[in-house]
């Protein structure tokens, strides 16, 4: 009990601030909805800053979370199926096993973010940030090019040569090492 209420005044205003608008007021409830409850299905938090938060498996199911600020925040195992992510700032999360299907992820970064087995079905992908992120077992791909046809052998785009004839290729690492 006492951890909730300290989480409660960590998120409510001080006296002295200026009147929230009722869509400010709105987003602030769902913020603490959040981190009591840790779900908040199809809350609007668009804009929140929630920086190293813990959102372990939460409940985030078609939220707004429109270029809401997530920087090195825990969303392992988390359920954004369908929410709206566009232009969020996901740098150094870490997202394995979370779920955004058929989530808008446009313009998001991911910039140094962790990957890992998440899944992407139906998720709109344009234009994301991926410097120094780690993806695995992730259906991400950079670039355009289209799918190759099965049975169709893969052609190195630039065939390896040895640029001095004179010295034998000698793998860095020995196969008996």
């Amino acid at each position: 009990m006492a951890l909730a209420t300290v989480l409660l005044l960590t998120v409510s205003p001080a006296l002295s601030e200026a009147p929230l608008s009722d869509a400010a007021v709105i987003r602030q409830n769902n913020v603490r909805q959040l981190i009591l409850l840790n779900e908040c299905m199809g809350c609007d938090l668009a804009g929140v800053t929630l920086n190293a938060a813990h959102l372990i498996g939460a409940d985030l199911r078609y939220a707004n979370l429109r270029f809401a600020t997530l920087i090195d925040s825990n969303l392992e195992g988390a359920d954004l199926t369908g929410a709206d992510l566009t232009g969020a700032n996901l740098t150094d999360a870490f997202l394995t096993h979370a779920i955004l299907a058929n989530a808008q992820l446009d313009g998001v970064n991911f910039s140094g973010a962790w990957l890992y087995q998440v899944d992407v079905s139906g998720a709109d992908l344009n234009n994301i940030e991926l410097t120094g992120a780690q993806v695995l077992d992730t259906p991400i791909s950079v670039g355009g090019e289209e799918p190759l046809e099965e049975g169709v052998p893969l052609e190195p785009m630039m065939p390896f040569e040895n640029t001095n004839p004179a010295t034998p290729y000698e793998p860095l690492i020995s196969p008996e090492s």
